[in-house]
């Protein structure tokens, strides 16, 4: 059992453009792609083997679609004519000029940064290398072997399938695999993903598409340099409060075949760019590698915080071989100055805590687990990343967790994160199954992808986990994974889980002690760090799929479930109207139409049963498609509320809650609450007020409400309301009292039983408004009904919605003459911004709303729709 607290002191350091030395520029060549020549796809898809031009970084499904020779892959039902992309071999090739100086160098080398995922390169007619890791750096050295003009680069990548298949095929018993494919292109009892280093989210999942690609899809660099070269900069924090920061600036210089001097110096610049350490050493080189440890030392270090808790204050850090005369001699990082320590203390209840702290601080994280943004991640640029994270900062989240079925983010995630304040739990790339940690080159890749990241991505504040894998230990240890190896081969399942302990106990922590500047590592999510029980509520933290997942229970059974930290937990819904109409035409737009069915993952596309279920439960039967959607949306947020609030009136006991998940991959139904677009799902407004800074709990489970005053910040006074009252407006019992709410905690105000409240009042149509004020203003606001929704008798019509021009924006003014619940603003397709959404109204209640974006007026008027579940 691991008890040990996870306790480390550090700065990392937030990369200012780019992630690699500035001498390394991206190969200026012409690209072009083909179906390899002979292969058996040919057969079927003639005309393939011709040269074309691609884009790199890229695909081989974007340069098929940029050619017009495949569809829109997210478009339709598109997904099942597409495998036969996955079972090719495909070529790449590239011509390219040096240019004389470069020549000159004694030494040179060619940088793939991510090559999908089997490949043979070869350069000028002659083998470069192979390469079997899609999430690996790779680096030839090609001094020598490069010409003036008329350079050829070709990359063959050879199918994943069936380079891994007949391997797979011959194994006596099988490890357990992720989703099997439904289209025929490999066995569904032979699946190739898990032992694939490939983005696991390519075989399929149960929110995006079946797309296995292959290509070029990070950049490719040509350096050249003369006796050495400056190959990396990192930061080790050996003290750091309020009035010092003690670090160790550490580089990796590279040296040729002669020992020799150099002169190395080091300034930090402040956040506003002035110089406040200057530091210079002459240090002696030996051939090859060499680490050189400069100390520095800064008075009253500007910290960096998670967002709401301090500034994100940077500094500047640059480092000079030599004087830095060439490019390759220097490198320039920000960095922001920060502590992290995994807190797992055990406690007087029988568990073991699981809190991040910051800078001395116990943070409650807020937020939502991250996919990837794309099937095709050379299509993800800056901009979205800065949409989909600024959102989150938005509603008011301050973590975000990097699942581990996809790829390790550009370095511009990162950024952002450091830039916005968002703490960000890393998987390593292992999404589920069992990998084959038995195989030592399997593990040896492993380590080596480990390492290449975790160097490349440790500089960053916002990191403050290294996570193993995503719920392989609980897959083996719950879901009958290993189970039923020991079942079938006892032998075979003893050599697999040591093969798990080596790879997630032992290799991947030691690869993070190294190199990880202290950053906690965790083996698996969810687990207690390889203790007994892999999935406990009472250490360690939790995934919780029982809401949704099976056996489908309630969403009230999310009061009843209180982890130390709530890593996943989910409801689905489908994205607005609007973003469907891009995927399906409205004649196509049926809850079990071919088309829908193919963008609902979930239960090989049978989810929206599960929708439907969830939907009954608390709002009756939609009664069209676009009724199922806003239905769909409104169970969703409301669900998640209700968890997200149980977790965060739990605390300290509870010190975290991230739901299942932030974005999207396409367009389609999933547990979202920004979709494949950007545009925000009801649960995303709704986040914005359940992980607000201060606000309001009111639970009720089973006849009783639960009232709890919740505050991120310090004390302060302020005072608490209850009405209780008619859907018409007529007030049946008021109270307010003052109250002073404890700094970084939870006040509880209150525990009412229904008959209590009720009074002798019709419950279907009588509702309990609690409300906290501060500076005599509703600042949180909850409205708890007694029975469910599709029960409660709501006045129809009761909500006008007009619209108006006032200033800089247009304002939308809801007023109305009853309760008005659940309120969605929709203006379709129109590029705009609505201020808040989602809304319940008091009987009236006027509520103005901006809206903002480049439309008219008229435009606007014709285009509004406010549903409510009054007007059903």
């Amino acid at each position: 059992m691991h008890r040990l607290s996870l306790v480390v002191r550090l700065l990392l350091l937030l990369i200012a453009a780019v992630a690699f030395p500035a001498a390394a520029a991206p190969l200026q060549a012409q690209w072009e792609f083909r179906l390899l020549p002979g292969d058996a796809q040919g057969n079927s898809h003639p005309g393939l083997q011709q040269w074309r031009t691609a884009t790199v970084p890229g695909s081989v499904h974007t340069d098929l679609l940029a050619h017009d020779l495949i569809r829109d892959p997210y478009v339709g039902a598109a997904e099942a004519d597409m495998q036969w992309i996955g079972l090719a071999d495909w070529e790449y090739r590239a011509r390219f000029d040096v240019d004389a100086a470069t020549l000159a160098k004694p030494n040179a080398e060619l940088r793939f940064d991510g090559l999908d995922t089997y490949a043979e390169v070869i350069l000028n007619g002659k083998p470069l290398l192979r390469a079997d890791n899609a999430h690996r750096t790779w680096h030839a050295r090609v001094e020598g072997r490069l010409q003036a003009t008329g350079n050829e680069l070709l990359l063959v990548f050879r199918s994943p399938i069936r380079t891994l298949l007949p391997g797979v095929q011959a194994m006596p018993h099988r490890i357990a695999g992720n989703y099997p494919s439904p289209y025929g292109d490999e066995p569904k009892d032979a699946m190739v993903g898990n032992f694939a280093r490939k983005p696991a989210y390519h075989f399929g999942w149960d929110w995006g598409p079946r797309y296995v690609t292959a290509g070029i899809w990070r950049g490719v660099d040509l350096q050249a340099w003369d006796t050495h070269r400056l190959t990396d900069l990192a930061v080790r924090t050996d003290a750091l409060d309020s009035r010092q920061a003690k670090l160790a600036v550490m580089l990796q210089v590279e040296q040729g075949n002669a020992a020799g001097s150099a002169v190395v110096g080091v300034d930090v610049r402040d956040p506003e760019g002035r110089s406040v350490a200057h530091v210079q050493r002459t240090v002696l080189l030996k051939p090859g590698a060499n680490t050189v440890e400069i100390p520095v030392e800064l008075a009253d270090p500007r910290r960096w915080w998670p967002v709401g808790h301090g500034a994100q204050d940077r500094y500047t850090v640059q480092a000079r071989v030599d004087g830095g005369r060439s490019a390759e001699l220097v490198r320039e990082q920000r960095i922001g100055l920060r502590t992290v320590e995994l807190r797992r203390e055990e406690d007087d209840k029988g568990g073991q805590g699981f809190a991040f702290v910051i800078n001395g601080v116990e943070v409650f994280a807020k937020g939502a687990n991250v996919i990837p943004f794309d099937a095709f991640p050379a299509r993800v640029d800056p901009a979205r990343l800065r949409q989909v994270l600024t959102a989150a900062r938005d509603a008011n989240m301050n973590m975000l967790r990097n699942w581990g079925g996809g790829y390790y983010e550009d370095d511009a995630f990162f950024d952002i994160a450091d830039e916005l304040g968002l703490l960000v739990w890393q998987d390593f790339m292992f999404g589920g199954g069992m990998q084959p940690g038995y195989d030592p080159a399997f593990r040896a890749s492993v380590v080596a992808e480990a390492r290449d990241n975790v160097r490349r991505l440790r500089h960053h504040p916002s990191i403050v986990l290294w996570c193993g894998n995503n719920e392989e230990e609980t897959a083996w240890k719950d879901w009958g994974h290993g189970r039923d190896l020991k079942a079938a081969d006892p032998a075979f399942a003893v050599r697999v889980w040591q093969g798990y302990l080596d790879l997630f106990g032992k290799d991947l922590r030691q690869v993070v002690g190294e190199e990880g500047l202290g950053v906690p590592y965790w083996s698996s999510s969810p687990s207690n760090d390889l203790d007994e029980k892999a999935n406990d509520s009472a250490r360690g933290d939790k995934h919780y799929w029982q809401v949704w997942g099976n056996p489908a229970l309630p969403v009230q059974a999310y009061l009843r479930e209180t982890p130390r930290f709530m890593s996943e937990y989910g409801l689905q819904a489908w994205p607005s109207v609007a973003t469907v109409d891009q995927i399906a035409s409205r004649d196509e737009q049926g809850i079990d139409s071919p088309v829908i069915r193919a963008h609902q993952k979930f239960m090989a596309g049978e989810g929206n049963s599960r929708l439907l279920h969830y939907i009954a439960l608390g709002y009756g039967t939609p009664k069209d498609f676009e009724d199922f959607v806003y239905l769909s949306q409104v169970m969703q947020a409301d669900g998640i509320a209700l968890a997200a609030l149980h977790h965060r009136a739990s605390r300290p006991y509870t010190m975290g809650s991230l739901y299942w998940q932030l974005n999207d991959v396409w367009p389609g139904a999933s547990w979202s609450s920004v979709d494949y677009f950007g545009r925000w799902k009801a649960l995303h407004f709704a986040a914005r007020r359940f992980f607000a800074p201060v606000t309001l709990a009111a639970l009720r489970d089973e006849g009783r409400t639960q009232v709890r005053l919740i505050n991120d910040g310090e004390a302060e006074d302020a005072r608490w309301r209850l009405r209780v009252m008619d859907v018409e407006g007529k007030v049946l019992r008021r109270r307010e009292v003052p109250v002073t709410l404890a700094a970084a905690g939870v006040t509880a105000v209150g525990d009412f039983a229904d008959a209590e409240l009720l009074a002798g009042a019709d419950p279907k149509r009588t509702v309990a408004v609690f409300e906290l004020l501060q500076d005599g203003k509703v600042s949180a606001r909850q409205v708890v009904g007694f029975v469910e929704a599709k029960d409660q008798v709501l006045p129809r019509q009761a909500l006008k919605a007009v619209l108006a021009i006032d200033g800089d924006h247009y304002r939308l003014r809801l007023q109305n003459s009853a309760y008005v619940r659940s309120a969605w603003i929709d203006f379709g397709a129109l590029d705009v911004q609505v201020a808040d959404n989602l809304l319940d109204l008091l009987p009236g209640e006027t509520r103005d709303i901006a809206v903002r974006g480049p439309v008219d007026l008229a435009t606007l008027r014709e285009a509004l729709k406010v549903k409510t579940l009054n007007d059903r």
